[in-house]
C-alpha cells in the first residue's frame, strides 16, 4: 500500500504503505549543497513577485535534481540492506532534508507577495510539504538522517527466530498468520515479531523531538499541524473532516466486529475470545489485524460459497508472479492507458532474494520522474497479493500521467488520491472481471453476493478505524499529548476505542507495537489509507456509472471501458496542480469526500449483518 519513500516534498513516490513520491527535472542546475546549506537568508525588507518567481524556479530544479539522487539511493538501500547502502542512503537523505528544510524556511519571506495561482500554490508546497523537517542546525539535520536509516534498516532485517527452529521472514509470518487456526501458534508469532520494535523506541522518540524542533523552524506549533495543513483546509479543519467521515462508516464497522466478534467465539469458545469486549489481535488472519479476509472461511455464511478461491484460480491457471502483474497491467491497458515500458520489467523487483536482506513491503517507485517506473514487491501467490499489484501499478500508473506536470506538481491531488486509484481498480476485480480474463468460468449468481460482499468488508470496511488511527497516535505522540513513557499504553487504548482489538498477552512500556507496522519506523504518514478507501467508492462509484453500469454497484467491473479509463486519466494528469476538489470534481461531480459511497456499496451485506446479530441476540460494541 504504497508508493515509494516516505512521503517527502515530492521526491520519490513509493506512496503505500506508505511510501514516497514524484519529480521532474528542469534545465536550471541545482547549486552544490554544503553544511551551508541550512544557512537561511535574511528576509528582504520589500520582496517581489519577480523575486519571488526566481527563487521558486530555482528550488524547483535543485529539488528535481536532488530527487534523483535520493530515488537512486533509496531504491539500491531497500534492495541490498547493509551498513553502506544505509549510510549512502542516509547522506542523500540528510542532503534532501537540508535543501527542504532551506527553501521551506525561505519560503516564508514571499507569504505576503501576490503572486498567480500557480506559484501561490508551489509557495505554499515548499512550506508545507515534508514529512520528516530537520532542525536549522546541520548536526541536528545529520542525527535526524542517520535515526530514520536506521529505523528503516530496523524494520527491514526483521526476522523471528524461534529457539531452535530457522528464522523466518516477515512473509513467512504473515503467511501463516493468515493460515493457521492455532490460537497459540498465532500468539507466539505475533509476540515474535514486535521484539523486532523494540529497540526503536529511544530512537523513535529522539526522531518525535528532533522533527517537531524542524517543525518549529518553519512556524509549526509541532509535526502534527505540519501533517495536517497539506490537505487544501486548516488543519483543524481537515481533522473535522476525518470525523465526520468516520462517524458515517462506524456503524457498518460496528456491525461487522459484532457479527465476527461472534463467529470466532463459537470457533475458539469463551476462553480465547469473549462475546463482549475487544477481540483479540492475534486471531483476525493478519499480523495487524488491519484487514481480516483470511478469516473469511470462520466467519462466511451458510450458502455463500462464491465456488471459488482466487488463490486457487491463479494456482489452476499456473499463474507465476510475473504473470501476476502482466495481468494488472492488462487490466489498465484496456482502459486506455499505455503499456509499462520495458525498463519496469527489467527492473523490479517480484520476489525475494535469497542471498540478501530486502524491504519486502509493497512500494511502487518513480526513479526519473519521467519513464523509469518500477515496482518493489515480495510477490505471493495469492488473491490477496493479485490485488495488491493492482494496487502498486496504479502509482506507477498516476506517477506516469502527471510526469509532464512541475516537479512540485508531481504528486497526486491529496496523498488519499494516490492511494485510492490503484484500488479503486481492484474494486473491479469481480466474477464477471474473472471471466473475461480466463481464470473463472461461471459467474455466481447473486444469491452468493453477501458472501463476496463480506469478504471484502473483512479487509476494507475492517481497514477504516486502523487506517485512522495510527496516525491519530502519531499527531498525539508529535503534539506531546502521548509521552515517550506512554507509547504503547497508548498505542492499545486507540486500538481499542477505533478498532475493538485487544494485545493476546500483557504488554507494557518496555514495548514498541507501533514500530512492528511498517510505516511507523519508515514515517509514511497512513490517514492516506483511511482517505483512500473512502475515495475508492466515489470513484468506483462515478467510474461504474460512466462505463454504463445499471447493476448493483457491487457487481461492477469497469473493465474494458475506455470512457472511464478517459475520465480517470483526466483526474490523474491534474498530479497536484490545483486543489484536491477540483481533481474530485473532475471524477464524480461533487468537491466533498463522501462515506455514502461505502454505505452504498455494502447496503446488502449491512441488513444482513443486522438480521444475524439480532437472532443470534448479540450485544453490539465493545
Amino acid at each position: 500500500m504504497t508508493q515509494a519513500s516516505p512521503t517527502r516534498l515530492p521526491l520519490t513516490i513509493a506512496i503505500t504503505a506508505a511510501l514516497l513520491l514524484p519529480s521532474c527535472s528542469q534545465t536550471q542546475q541545482p547549486t552544490q549543497l554544503s553544511a551551508q546549506a541550512n544557512t537561511v537568508q535574511t528576509p528582504q525588507v520589500q520582496a517581489t513577485a519577480a523575486q519571488a518567481k526566481a527563487f521558486i524556479a530555482r528550488a524547483e530544479a535543485e529539488l528535481a535534481h536532488l530527487s534523483l539522487e535520493q530515488n537512486r539511493a533509496e531504491w539500491i538501500y531497500s534492495n541490498f540492506i547493509t551498513e553502506d547502502t544505509a549510510a549512502l542512503a542516509a547522506s542523500v537523505a540528510e542532503k534532501v532534508t537540508a535543501a527542504q528544510v532551506k527553501f521551506a524556511t525561505e519560503a516564508a519571506q514571499y507569504s505576503q507577495v501576490k503572486l498567480d495561482a500557480e506559484n501561490h500554490r508551489k509557495l505554499h508546497l515548499l512550506r508545507s510539504m515534508l514529512v520528516l523537517p530537520a532542525p536549522l542546525d546541520p548536526a541536528k539535520n545529520k542525527a535526524l538522517a542517520d535515526i530514520a536509516a536506521e529505523l528503516n534498516g530496523l524494520y527491514g532485517k526483521g526476522k523471528y527466530c524461534p529457539e531452535g527452529q530457522p528464522c523466518q521472514t516477515l512473509p513467512e509470518l504473515s503467511a501463516t498468520m493468515a493460515s493457521s487456526r492455532d490460537p497459540k501458534q498465532l500468539e507466539a508469532i505475533w509476540t515474535g515479531w514486535r521484539e523486532i520494535a523494540k529497540p526503536m523506541r529511544p530512537l523513535f522518540a529522539q526522531e518525535v523531538a528532533l522533527t517537531n524542533e524542524g517543525a518549529r523552524d518553519l512556524g509549526f506549533n509541532d509535526l502534527s499541524q505540519l501533517w495536517r495543513s497539506q490537505y487544501d483546509m486548516s488543519p483543524q479543519a481537515f481533522s473535522q473532516e476525518l470525523d465526520r467521515l468516520w462517524l458515517q462508516v462506524k456503524p457498518l464497522y460496528e456491525s461487522l466486529h459484532c457479527y465476527v466478534r461472534g463467529e470466532l467465539n463459537q470457533t475458539y469458545g469463551d476462553d480465547v475470545v469473549s462475546q463482549h469486549g475487544p477481540i483479540p489481535a492475534h486471531l483476525l488472519g493478519n499480523m495487524w489485524a488491519q484487514q481480516w479476509g483470511n478469516i473469511y472461511d470462520l466467519v462466511a455464511p451458510d450458502n455463500a460459497d462464491p465456488g471459488y478461491d482466487v488463490t486457487e484460480l491463479l494456482h489452476n491457471a499456473k499463474y507465476d508472479e510475473k504473470q501476476m502483474v502482466k495481468q494488472a497491467e492488462q487490466f489498465f491497458t484496456s482502459l486506455g492507458f499505455a503499456p509499462l515500458p520495458d525498463t519496469f520489467w527489467q527492473r523490479s523487483l517480484f520476489t525475494q532474494p535469497e542471498d540478501r536482506d530486502v524491504v519486502c513491503h509493497a512500494s511502487a517507485w518513480d526513479l526519473d520522474n519521467e519513464d523509469d517506473i518500477r515496482i518493489k514487491m515480495c510477490i505471493q501467490k495469492t488473491g490477496e497479493e493479485f490485488v495488491v499489484i493492482h494496487h502498486e501499478l496504479g502509482h506507477n500508473i498516476y506517477q506516469r500521467a502527471y510526469r509532464h506536470q512541475p516537479h512540485l506538481f508531481k504528486n497526486s491531488a491529496n496523498d488519499g488520491f494516490h492511494e485510492a486509484i490503484g484500488d479503486t481498480v481492484a474494486l473491479s476485480i469481480t466474477p464477471a472481471y474473472l471471466q473475461q480474463i480466463g481464470l473463472l468460468d461461471t459467474i455466481p449468481d447473486e444469491s452468493k453476493d453477501i458472501g463476496l460482499l463480506l469478504k471484502q468488508a473483512l479487509d476494507k470496511v475492517a481497514f477504516l478505524p486502523f487506517g485512522l488511527m495510527i496516525d491519530q497516535w502519531r499527531w498525539q505522540v508529535f503534539s506531546g499529548e502521548i509521552s515517550p513513557e506512554h507509547y504503547n499504553q497508548a498505542w492499545w487504548q486507540l486500538r481499542e476505542q477505533y478498532q475493538g482489538v485487544k494485545a493476546p498477552v500483557a504488554r507494557d512500556e518496555t514495548d514498541f507495537d507501533p514500530g512492528a507496522k511498517y510505516h511507523v519506523p519508515g514515517n509514511v504518514p497512513y490517514t492516506r489509507y483511511f482517505l483512500a478507501h473512502i475515495l475508492q467508492f466515489q470513484f468506483h462509484q462515478a467510474l461504474c456509472e460512466l462505463a454504463g453500469n445499471t447493476g448493483p454497484v457491487h457487481r461492477c467491473s469497469i473493465y474494458n471501458s475506455k470512457a472511464a479509463g478517459d475520465k480517470l486519466n483526466r483526474l490523474l494528469e491534474m498530479g497536484m496542480s490545483r486543489p484536491w476538489p477540483d481533481a474530485l470534481e473532475e471524477v464524480t461531480g461533487t468537491r466533498t469526500m463522501d462515506a455514502s459511497a461505502v454505505l452504498d456499496y455494502f447496503a446488502p451485506l449491512k441488513v444482513w449483518l443486522d438480521k444475524q446479530n439480532s437472532q443470534a441476540g448479540r450485544q453490539c460494541g465493545w
